[in-house]
């Protein structure tokens, strides 16, 4: 497998050098990502599209995530990290359609890895089907659709559990693994901030509030 250089930097966000991704999470070198949410804007309702992690991924099989992310390469700009859209969820999708809400810096630490993150965080909105996206298989194993008011509420701790509106799964196996409600529990083990944090930069954008 080709080794994947990306640039890394401190905790302030100065570039500081060039490490391959293991080394990156290995040695908790600060690196690039970039993360789009897709919300659709349907009615007197708007909702979060969520990603399933695919079984096969190394880190966090099978859980929530956001809709499109990864990682970004040394020879990379950050508009360059649209191609995830593309990759992972099958639409061609433009720099441009794009809304930037801004950054994020957030570190997950396990026995495993030290993964630190400066994220640039992007939002695409419009309305969406599920039937539309071509997923990558071995990167997502399926798209939920909920509430963006649920969504809000269960990070707020005022919710235990939000209903799954829609969902489309890839791999029939996954389908026993998810109910028809979903808790923290089922999402990418980010602290709670994260998730807060990200509410607040795309609330600003959000028309219909979904039951808040």
């Amino acid at each position: 497998m080709t080794k994947e250089y990306l640039k890394i930097f401190d905790e302030q966000y100065q570039e500081i050098g060039i490490a391959t991704r293991d080394e990156a999470h290995h040695k908790g070198y600060w690196h690039e990502v970039f993360h789009c949410w897709l919300l659709s804007q349907e009615g007197e309702t708007d909702y979060l599209i969520l990603q399933i992690r695919s079984a096969q991924k190394k880190d966090y099989p099978n859980l929530l995530d956001i809709t499109a992310a990864g990682h970004l390469l040394a020879d990379e700009t950050i508009e360059d990290g649209v191609r995830e859209v593309e990759e992972e969820l099958g639409i061609n999708v433009s720099i441009k359609q794009l809304t930037s809400v801004g950054m994020l810096h957030y570190a997950i630490e396990t026995e495993k890895m030290k993964d630190r993150e400066h994220a640039h965080v992007f939002l695409h909105s419009g309305v969406f089907h599920l039937e539309q996206f071509s997923l990558q298989e071995e990167e997502v194993a399926g798209l939920v659709k909920v509430k963006w008011g649920d969504f809000c509420q269960l990070w707020a701790e005022e919710l235990d559990s939000i209903p799954i509106i829609e969902r489309t799964i890839i791999k029939p196996l996954q389908k026993g693994q998810l109910k028809a409600t979903v808790t923290k529990e089922q999402f990418v083990p980010h602290p709670p901030s994260f998730y807060q944090d990200v509410i607040k930069m795309i609330a600003p954008f959000v028309v219909n509030k979904g039951g808040m």
